[in-house]
């Protein structure tokens, strides 16, 4: 399986989709949901319609990928360069 290089917005807004959901899963019924499942949705649109993924197909292939990688935490500059 080739890795993909995803660009760095495309992550940052799986990244806010995985904390809104988290935030989501920890907010009890009726507290504010309303609103972060509207951001929930906006972010999801966002990430299907991305200029990177060039068809509907290349979405469904790589959506999984692309959650992979935004959990994976990166080394800090720190670490890298002390490594």
């Amino acid at each position: 399986m080739t890795p993909h290089h995803f660009p760095a917005d495309l992550l940052a807004l799986q990244q806010a989709r995985e904390q809104t959901y988290a935030q989501l899963a920890h907010t009890p019924a009726g507290a504010g949901t309303a609103a972060l499942r509207r951001a929930l949705v906006l972010l999801d649109l966002s990430l299907a319609t991305h200029p990177y993924w060039t068809s509907p197909a290349q979405w469904r292939n790589g959506a999984a990928e692309l959650r992979r990688t935004a959990r994976t935490p990166t080394p800090s500059p720190t670490a890298r360069s002390a490594a």
